[in-house]
C-alpha cells in the first residue's frame, strides 16, 4: 500500500455489498492492518512529519531495562507519545526529567500492532536555547558519534608550507587580511585562492565543492577555510553536513577561521585546528621569517661557541700529549754526545783501516812492479816479441830467419833470427 492510495490486497478483497434496507451501496472495506500500515506509510513519507522539532513538557517518563526511554511530550492543548531507543539516547537519557521543557527532534511513526502514534526521538535539547542552537547540538552529537571530531585524527600543520590554499569569498576583508599576513610573515609560499559564496541557502554545497576542488586539483600543503563574523544564521552554512564532511575528508590539514573568536561552528570542530580570526589562521599556517632569521643567527652563534670550545679542548689535549711525550723521551743531549763519540770513534777506526789498506796496496804494487818485465828492462835487458804477437820465451821457439821485435827500456827495434840455437 502506498502513501497515495491504499492497495487492494488479494487476501482482503473488497466486499461490494448493498444495504437492502436503505438501498445505498457500501464502499470498499479494509482490514485494520491495512489501514494502520497505510497510516504509518503516510507518516513516514510526509516530509512535514519526518525529522521535525517538537517542543513540550516531559511527563510519564519511564526507562526500560533494555535502555529504551518512553515519555509523553505535552503542552496545554495536546500530548504526543515519544520513544527514545537506546542506540539513540546514549549520553542523552540523563537529561530527561518529568516536568522539564524540551525540544525534541525525531520522526512520527505509527505502531501498527496497537495503533499508537509516536514520535521516534533522535535528539533532545532543553528548551530555551533556540531552535538553531538545538539543531547545532543535535548535529554535533551525531558527528561526534561518527568520529568526525576525534582528536586522534587531528593532523599537525606543516612548518614550512610551499602552497597555502584559501577557501573564502574573493571580495571583502577576509582574503585581504590573510594575504597581508602571509606576505609579511612567509612570502616564499604561494597562495591558492578557491573563491566561494560563504552565506545564503546555496553556500554550503558551494563551500564543500570548493574544499574538494582545491584539495584535489591544486594540492596545497595546508588549507584555510575562512569567513568573517556574523549571526548564527549567517554562519549556518559552516554547520551543514556537506561542509563538515568535506573538511573531514580533506587530504591536507585544514585550519578553520569562521566568524569571531566567540563563534563556534561544526566546521571548526571538524578542522585539524581552529583559529579565532582569519588573520590568526594565516599566522598559524606560516612561520615568521624574522623569527627564523633570529633562530638561524642564534644557531650559528651557538655552533661557533661549540666549535671554539672543541678547538680549545683539542689544543689543551695536544699540549698535554706533547708534555707527556717529552717526559717519556730519553735525554737528547746524552744521545747526541754518545752519537758524536761513536762517530769520532768510527772516523778514527775508518781512517786507520784506510791507511793500513793503502800501505798494503802500496806494498803489493811495489812487489808487482818488481816482478814486472818492464822493471827488468830498466836493468838493461830486452824483451823479444814475435811479429804475430806474444813474447818468445825460449830460443827454440824462434825459427831461423823469423823477424822479431826487440823491446828495450827506451823503445823497440826490429831484428832477424840467424844461426842455430846455442846452449
Amino acid at each position: 500500500m502506498t502513501a497515495e492510495e491504499p492497495s487492494r490486497d488479494a487476501a482482503h478483497a473488497v466486499r461490494d455489498t448493498r444495504d437492502t434496507e436503505v438501498g445505498a451501496s457500501i464502499g470498499p472495506i479494509y482490514p485494520v492492518s491495512e489501514v494502520t500500515r497505510y497510516l504509518r506509510e503516510l507518516l513516514e513519507h510526509d516530509p512535514h512529519l519526518t525529522r521535525i522539532w517538537v517542543s513540550g513538557e516531559i511527563s510519564n517518563l519511564t526507562t526500560a531495562s533494555s535502555g529504551h526511554a518512553y515519555f509523553t511530550l505535552k503542552d496545554g492543548r495536546g500530548a504526543l507519545r515519544c520513544v527514545f531507543f537506546r542506540n539513540k539516547n546514549t549520553g542523552q537519557r540523563q537529561r530527561l526529567a518529568n516536568g522539564a521543557a524540551f525540544l525534541v527532534y525525531g520522526s512520527l511513526s505509527l505502531y501498527e500492532a496497537r495503533g499508537d502514534l509516536s514520535l521516534m526521538v533522535e535528539f533532545v535539547q532543553p528548551e530555551g536555547v533556540g531552535a538553531l542552537q538545538a539543531e547545532f547540538e543535535r548535529r554535533r552529537a551525531r558527528f561526534e558519534e561518527e568520529g568526525l571530531f576525534a582528536l586522534e585524527r587531528k593532523r599537525p600543520l606543516p612548518r614550512f608550507p610551499h602552497r597555502i590554499g584559501v577557501v573564502t569569498s574573493p571580495t571583502g576583508a577576509v582574503f585581504h587580511d590573510i594575504q597581508t599576513v602571509l606576505d609579511r610573515r612567509w612570502p616564499l609560499a604561494t597562495i591558492l585562492l578557491q573563491p566561494t559564496v560563504v552565506q545564503g541557502p546555496e553556500a554550503a554545497p558551494m563551500i564543500a565543492d570548493s574544499i574538494r576542488l582545491l584539495d584535489r586539483e591544486q594540492s596545497p600543503d595546508v588549507m584555510i577555510v575562512a569567513r568573517g563574523g556574523g549571526s548564527l544564521e549567517d554562519l549556518w552554512p559552516f554547520n551543514e553536513e556537506p561542509v563538515v564532511r568535506a573538511i573531514h575528508g580533506c587530504r591536507v590539514p585544514v585550519v578553520s577561521a569562521v566568524g569571531h573568536e566567540t563563534d563556534t561552528t561544526l566546521a571548526d570542530l571538524a578542522a585539524d585546528m581552529r583559529a579565532p580570526t582569519p588573520s590568526a589562521a594565516a599566522e598559524l599556517v606560516s612561520p615568521d621569517r624574522l623569527d627564523l632569521e633570529r633562530e638561524i643567527d642564534g644557531r650559528v652563534a651557538a655552533a661557533g661557541l661549540v666549535l671554539e670550545r672543541r678547538l680549545a679542548r683539542a689544543r689543551e689535549a695536544t699540549e698535554r700529549s706533547r708534555t707527556r711525550l717529552g717526559r717519556a723521551l730519553p735525554g737528547l743531549d746524552r744521545l747526541r754526545e754518545r752519537v758524536t763519540t761513536l762517530l769520532d770513534r768510527s772516523g778514527r777506526s775508518l781512517t786507520q783501516a784506510q791507511l793500513r789498506r793503502i800501505e798494503q796496496v802500496t806494498a803489493h804494487v811495489d812487489r808487482l812492479r818488481a816482478l814486472s818485465p818492464l822493471a827488468i828492462l830498466e836493468r838493461g835487458y830486452a824483451l823479444v816479441e814475435r811479429e804475430s804477437g806474444g813474447s818468445a820465451g825460449t830460443a827454440a821457439a824462434l825459427a831461423e830467419g823469423e823477424r822479431v821485435r826487440l823491446r828495450f827500456r827506451d823503445g823497440r827495434r826490429t831484428a832477424r833470427i840467424e844461426g842455430n840455437v846455442e846452449p
